[in-house]
């Protein structure tokens, strides 16, 4: 796929603003691009180098390859695999699932270390996006420790139609991407009692759900 092209697909991305049409134009000559099927597996770790990678349709949930349990899920727009840059031991034991038909680009660790050192604003989006996918992980610890199943879970449910969904007249409706075990993986809670909690819901009208849209009732 042409460098116009990559640049097109990447101009959306909130990371690159800063970098102006000249910069985003190299680096597009050394990015690879993929079309990747719903329900494949992206391999994070796993490949001879590590990468980087920006989804840039679809969406994707990072699963821990040694326990086969969800850790977050990313949109479109917004890049995964930045472990690599930080923790590549770590890095190692991800992989990537695509939650549905997604566009990806993706750039060795090593270039994009270059790009971060000669790109002041890129290293620093880098470092955001990672800072806060840490306290996401901090914040799970500490609800674990301090909130119930079912407030989780109905914390988690609100959270993702907000981040994921689109507003509508009478309701806040995002795709329905995560199975129950994904749910139960993101709460740690059971798939049982997800079940109990998203019934419940659906029951007191605080959701609906099917097996394509989940949504809050306004």
């Amino acid at each position: 796929m042409g460098t116009l092209t990559k640049y097109w697909f990447l101009e959306d991305f909130n990371l690159f603003k800063k970098l102006g049409m000249s910069t985003m134009m190299q680096m597009c000559e050394i990015l690879e691009m993929e079309n990747i099927d719903k329900g494949s597996t992206i391999e994070i770790g796993g490949r001879n180098k590590k990468c980087v990678f920006f989804l840039k349709k679809g969406a994707v949930k990072i699963v821990d390859s040694t326990s086969d349990t969800s850790k977050y899920v990313v949109k479109k727009g917004n890049i995964f695999g930045e472990l690599s840059l930080y923790d590549r031991e770590a890095a190692s034991k991800e992989i990537a699932i695509t939650l549905e038909d997604s566009i990806i680009c993706y750039i060795e660790a090593d270039m994009m270390e270059g790009l971060m050192e000669k790109h002041k604003s890129l290293k620093n989006g880098v470092l955001k996006i990672y800072g806060l996918r840490i306290r996401k992980l901090e914040s799970r610890l500490q609800d674990l420790l301090y909130k119930d199943s079912k407030t989780r879970i109905e914390e988690f449910v609100r959270s993702y139609i907000e981040e994921f969904g689109v507003d509508k007249l009478d309701k806040t409706e995002a795709k329905n991407l995560l199975s129950h075990k994904d749910i139960a993986n993101l709460t740690n809670t059971s798939r049982q009692t997800v079940n109990n909690v998203l019934s419940t819901m659906r029951k007191e009208n605080k959701i609906d759900y099917d097996s394509k849209f989940i949504s809050t009732i306004k």
